[in-house]
Formats: C-alpha cells, structure tokens, sequence
C-alpha cells in the first residue's frame, strides 16, 4: 500500500488581498489549513503581516531542501 506523505509549508505576507489570493491559490490546488492565521505588527514597514500554515498529502518522494514546496 502506498501511503501518501504530508508537507507543510507556512504562509507570510502582508494581510492585504494579495496574501487572501496566496491562500486562496494555495487551497485550490489541495493544500489544507493547519491551525490558525498569525498576525503581527511591524513596526518598521508600519504593515500588519500575517501568516498562516498549510498541509498537503502527496505521493511519497525524497525529500531534499531544493523541493519547491509550492510545486506539489
């Protein structure tokens, strides 16, 4: 049986429409929420940013550093 594998990538941005679109993209193509957005003030762009984790199941592959998460 080939068990699929989960990846986790998290999310950051300025909480603006364009980090709603990134989201959004990202859960078309079957990443899943994980928990709950962060947000926090920064001080020095004078911008709320935000953050927020995703999941996905895949087929199992090798994992590396040079994986491009988003391609999964």
């Amino acid at each position: 049986m080939n068990e699929k594998q989960r990846v986790y990538r998290f999310l950051t941005g300025v909480d603006d429409a364009t980090f709603c679109h990134r989201v959004t993209e990202a859960l078309s193509k079957g990443w899943e929420l994980h928990g709950s957005p962060s947000y926090a003030y920064d001080a020095e762009a004078r911008v709320m940013k935000c953050g927020q984790a995703v999941t996905k199941l895949v087929e199992p592959f090798e994992y590396s550093r040079d994986v491009v998460l988003g391609e999964l």
